[in-house]
């Protein structure tokens, strides 16, 4: 098969701290295991987020099953904090064998693959069910699939919750109130028509300025998750907090396909059951970490807006055009997750 290559020059808390115990824990395993035996492989894995975030919890999850599967054969180390690179980056590392394994967001790889936009419409999915209804599915396996051309491995999904809005001078209650506002979207054409298709102006920009541009006025308020609103502190400066829910965006855990033909077809079986399971995993510690993020916000003086459906609909009839502009050629997808929703 051939493969193609993405463009270089665009691709250059009392529950959490268990669980971030156990994530450590995991790594002193490894490192205990390190003394006793001699690996034949030590790959690396890169990881944006920081070590007790779900998603590395479930990275180290991921090495920890794959080092005990193998009888301490095959060794994964885990580098979060972004220490290997910003993930646009990563992808190109690992096209090259750079880098072992990732977890990267959709929204990277759709940059680049238009077809994956299918899975992160805005307001495509009812619920968080509805997403892995689709991704546990037929549908999910083909698109792990679609990677294969551009010298990756798709192993299994990670859970990266809903994104919604968040402003601070005024909430959004309905489509309205999004009305000349300044949004600060990441840097995706995708998403800042979406949030000029609602009305509003999109401002893109890097997340560790988010703060400071709420904060002088820059813009009006921002959009993403529960817990990167709370981490980053947000709610100090946008203290209305709008559940819309109109993005869910699933990250894909990735193998180098350079590492992946080093191995035996025995290692590959072990290393797509050991991603798999450490996606369950990783949806659980996003549930708790989720909930948590929320709980501790709301007791510092968020607001919470929570959209009608019926409001939430208006809201999605407003980006009916995105969906024209991004996905035309695959209506035909966006209906059957649609009606896996009804």
């Amino acid at each position: 098969m051939s493969r193609q290559r993405l463009p270089a020059k665009r691709l250059i808390g009392a529950g959490m701290v268990i669980l971030g115990m156990i994530g450590a824990a995991w790594v002193g395993v490894r490192e205990s295991s390190a003394a006793n035996a001699e690996p034949e492989y030590v790959f690396s894995y890169a990881e944006n987020q920081a070590a007790d975030y779900p998603t590395t919890l479930g990275a180290y999850r991921f090495a920890e099953l794959v080092e005990e599967r193998t009888e301490g054969r095959i060794r994964i180390m885990v580098w979060p904090d972004g220490e290997l690179g910003v993930e646009r980056d990563i992808i190109r590392q690992m096209q090259f064998g750079g880098v072992d394994f990732a977890r990267v967001s959709l929204s990277q790889l759709a940059e680049y693959i238009p077809e994956f936009n299918a899975l992160q419409m805005p307001y495509l999915y009812t619920d968080s069910g509805h997403m892995w209804r689709v991704l546990d599915g037929e549908i999910g396996d083909t698109f792990l699939g679609k990677v294969s051309a551009y010298e990756l491995v798709g192993l299994s999904w990670y859970d990266a919750g809903a994104r919604n809005f968040y402003t601070a001078h005024k909430p959004i209650t309905a489509l309205e109130d999004m009305q000349g506002m300044r949004i600060r979207v990441q840097e995706s054409e995708l998403m800042a028509d979406m949030v000029e298709a609602l009305g509003a102006t999109a401002v893109p920009g890097e997340y560790a300025d988010v703060y400071a541009n709420i904060e002088r006025g820059i813009v009006d308020g921002a959009e993403n998750n529960w817990p990167s609103y709370e981490s980053m502190s947000h709610y100090e400066v946008a203290g209305y907090f709008t559940v819309d829910e109109h993005t869910r965006v699933p990250e894909m855990q990735l193998c180098s396909a350079h590492t992946w033909e080093k191995l035996s077809g025995e290692d590959r079986q072990i290393l797509l059951e050991c991603a798999k399971e450490s996606a369950l995993y990783e949806r659980e510690c996003w549930t708790l970490r989720e909930k948590e993020s929320r709980q501790i916000v709301t007791s510092k003086g968020a607001k919470v807006v929570e959209l009608s459906a019926e409001e939430k609909k208006r809201f999605f009839n407003a980006v009916k055009g995105v969906y024209e502009k991004y996905c035309g050629d695959y209506m035909d997808i966006i209906d059957e997750i649609i009606a896996m929703g009804d």
